[in-house]
């Protein structure tokens, strides 16, 4: 939902006709995975995406149809599907998805979005009746239940940027165009500045420990460690390895880290703990400019929320 959150609320407040389409149902090489949205409006606006472009078309074909019939449908695409449509996937997988008009239930879960509260949405896939239940979500993927399609709506996942050094001003960015909430921490007030950081959602000038005591740091929060200076550099550690952060990240080169880690063996975690640093911090993908290191960093945030290898895929 929240791909597409921004234009759904737009059009929605605009007055227009809305329809959504989901991918519920997967099966061989799918580009999109479950869940995935595409919007489009009775006057021809279209956003998100549920193939990647290969039935992108026949989606919002369908999407008109069923915004004049008021009835929702489930669509089959897939390369030996001759009946359902005459469009095929190119990488030969098959899905469904289901198109139905924005809905009451649909404008519940945009809120909760915008609140940062979670629920779950469940549409009955036969008449399209949709339900928002506010509360934790349990499972964290949207899941095919029988009849029903089960969508968790979860808090937007964090980059928690320790560091408000140069290259944390393309890192911010980058991590707000995936979607993360971002936070930037420093105690120099110089350094945190709205100017700077325009996009961030918080900013905090505090020494790390201070502002990490401050934030939720679970699972979903990768912690990206760039002050590069002992006084920040281990305060922030301690409190991340204290914490249940699913990344954490600290710049620096093998040497510089390996002299953080002894410190910390001196003063007792343990290596275990220790292990759960990413430093050197990043993918190696040979570029150096600010830019090119923040995009190393992120690709290593999201290779590891995937639990991914991050080599090429044409050598895989």
């Amino acid at each position: 939902m929240k791909e597409v959150a921004a234009e759904l609320r737009e059009w929605d407040a605009a007055g227009e006709q809305v329809a959504i389409g989901t991918v519920v149902e997967t099966w061989g090489s799918s580009p999109r995975p479950l869940g995935s949205k595409m919007a489009a409006t009775a006057s021809g606006k279209m956003a998100g995406s549920v193939s990647n472009g290969c039935i992108e078309g026949a989606v919002f074909e369908e999407a008109q149809k069923v915004l004049k019939s008021g009835a929702a449908k489930l669509c089959a695409f897939g390369v030996a599907d001759d009946v359902a449509f005459d469009v095929g996937l190119a990488c030969g997988g098959h899905i469904e998805v289901f198109v139905q008009p924005l809905n009451d239930a649909h404008r519940e879960a945009l809120r909760a979005l915008a609140d940062e509260v979670e629920g779950t949405l469940r549409t009955d896939l036969g008449d399209g009746a949709t339900a928002f239940e506010a509360g934790p979500a349990g499972a964290r993927d949207p899941r095919r239940d029988g009849d029903a399609f089960v969508e968790p709506v979860l808090t937007p996942a964090q980059v928690v940027i320790v560091g408000a050094i140069h290259i944390a001003i393309p890192l911010h960015r980058l991590a707000k165009v995936l979607g993360y909430r971002v936070t930037v921490i420093d105690a120099r007030s110089q350094f945190a500045t709205q100017e700077r950081f325009p996009d961030a959602d918080d900013l905090m000038v505090a020494w790390p420990d201070d502002g990490l005591a401050k934030l939720r740091l679970d699972g979903s929060t990768a912690l990206v460690i760039l002050t590069h200076d002992p006084k920040f550099d281990l305060p922030a550690l301690r409190s991340a390895l204290g914490s249940n952060a699913g990344y954490i990240g600290a710049i620096g080169s093998r040497k510089t880290n390996a002299n953080r880690f002894e410190k910390l063996r001196e003063e007792g975690f343990s290596e275990e703990q220790i292990a759960r640093v990413h430093g050197p911090i990043g993918l190696d993908l040979g570029g150096r400019s600010a830019e090119e290191t923040a995009l190393a960093i992120l690709a290593e945030i999201v290779a590891s929320g995937h639990g991914a290898a991050a080599g090429y895929m044409s050598r895989g």
